[in-house]
């Protein structure tokens, strides 16, 4: 995952962090947003980082159907979906040389 894409998780994990997001969103306790997503999408955790306030911020995805989701986790182990989509595809991009901006 690039730097990019970590940080537009990041931001959406410092969005997502407020009550007014938690009342919005999907929430439910962190095993039953994981046994969903695998079951009725087939979508593993692909990717994981620590947001703001302690948030643990998760891509899922499905490398058969392509969907894709983001959680944000709160230390109570409350799951909320942040985003969802289509047309996942697993980047391996490489850093730019010290000095070198891509």
């Amino acid at each position: 995952m690039t730097k990019k894409s970590l940080g537009l998780i990041a931001a959406l994990a410092c969005l997502a962090t407020g009550p007014a997001a938690a009342q919005s969103a999907q929430c439910a306790p962190r095993e039953v947003v994981v046994e969903r997503l695998a079951e009725a999408y087939g979508e593993t955790r692909q990717a994981m980082g620590l947001g703001a306030n302690n948030a643990v911020i998760e891509v899922f995805a499905s490398g058969t159907s392509g969907s894709w989701t983001i959680t944000v986790t709160g230390p109570s182990g409350l799951t909320c979906l942040i985003a969802a989509g289509q047309a996942f595809e697993a980047m391996a991009d490489r850093l730019p040389a010290p000095g070198n901006d891509a």
